[in-house]
């Protein structure tokens, strides 16, 4: 009996590894096939989980959930055409400023390597910085390049983003109101003892995740802005939300963006940006335990390991926008498997499932 268990669990964990490669990349390749609805279809989705928020909210005044949906939406568009008359011109001005500065930043940061060079020979100190800076220099001049390229679409690239914004926004106002239905549809075919708990990780897992993240992207720039500006950084706001932004991909992206940023504040003076990363790391430890812990608590519970890889295979099969949702979903699939191994999916009985609108 031992060894027939030993055998059945061998084949098991044999086997697992290359099903799980074989479905990664068949995903991979549906994506690639769809990539342009399954990303429309993704981004309403998050909108419609954020959004379904303030809808329950105006729901508890006993406002049907036509009326609030409607509601929601339009305070959220009117939202957004605030944003985007005051605050997304001067993110554009500061950018193309950036772009149009970068070629004499980088001839003076090699000049500042090359008398950093000269200090270090006069202490007898072989130090050679001259490879280093021309790849930093190649690199940077490169992706400058590419960004002037694409420039020349950039009416084709803002018509066709402002067709998806709305097809998006359509899409999330038809999910908030049908999505119930097409979802209880689609779980109830599942066992129950799948279900429940499925239910109730994708729910913390998404929902409260996205939340949160969100909340914390805006804690940075909110915070960063203002002390950017009394630094005199230049580009105070472009770098604060470049660092917020970044914030959305869990884990590693708060990181990559205030390293992101020091380098370019490092092209244009050594001791302010080392005051940027001084300022732009503590708020970050601040960010990361007291403020995280508070909104995300226990909803992934991955190893950082695990985080990790779900973030990598996430980016390979979908760029940025498997980042996105890469931890979510690995969480997601972690806590319905852990329920259902403990065998504690009774537990969450008590959790109602929303019913359409109108039952």
């Amino acid at each position: 009996m031992r060894r027939s268990a030993s055998v059945k669990s061998l084949l098991f964990y044999g086997l697992s590894g290359p099903i799980i490669a074989l479905n990664i990349w068949l995903v991979s390749q549906f994506y690639q096939l769809f990539q342009h609805p399954i990303t429309i279809l993704i981004v309403a989705a998050i909108l419609a989980f954020l959004l379904n928020y303030p809808v329950k909210f105006f729901e508890r005044a006993r406002i049907t959930r036509t009326q609030a949906v409607i509601i929601v939406l339009l305070a959220a568009l009117t939202l957004f055409v605030i944003l985007g008359v005051t605050l997304v011109p001067i993110v554009v001005d500061q950018t193309i400023q950036l772009l149009n500065k970068i070629p004499g930043l980088l001839s003076a940061s090699q000049e500042n390597l090359q008398q950093f060079e000269v200090l270090a020979r006069q202490r007898r100190l072989p130090l050679d910085l001259r490879v280093v800076s021309n790849q930093i220099n190649a690199s940077i001049q490169n992706v400058v390049q590419q960004l002037a390229s694409s420039a020349v679409g950039v009416a084709g690239t803002l018509l066709s983003g402002l067709l998806n914004m709305v097809l998006i926004v359509v899409l999330a106002f038809y999910m908030l109101l049908y999505g119930d239905r097409v979802w209880l549809g689609m779980v109830n075919l599942l066992p129950a003892n799948i279900r429940v708990p499925l239910i109730t990780s994708l729910r913390l897992n998404f929902h409260n995740f996205f939340l949160s993240q969100l909340l914390l992207g805006l804690f940075m720039i909110v915070c960063l802005t203002p002390i950017f500006l009394i630094l005199k950084v230049p580009f105070a706001l472009l770098f604060a939300i470049l660092i917020g932004i970044s914030e959305l991909i869990p884990f590693i992206g708060a990181s990559l963006g205030i390293g992101l940023v020091v380098i370019l504040v490092l092209l244009q003076s050594w001791s302010l940006a080392i005051q940027v990363a001084i300022a732009a790391v503590l708020l970050q430890q601040v960010k990361d335990n007291l403020i995280a812990p508070k909104l995300l608590g226990d909803v992934i519970g991955l190893n950082p390991i695990w985080i990790f890889v779900s973030i990598l295979m996430g980016f390979e099969i979908a760029g940025l926008l498997g980042t996105l949702v890469a931890v979510p979903i690995a969480g997601t699939i972690k806590g319905t498997f852990d329920a259902i191994k403990n065998g504690k999916s009774t537990e969450f009985g008590s959790i109602t499932i929303p019913h359409p609108p109108g039952d």
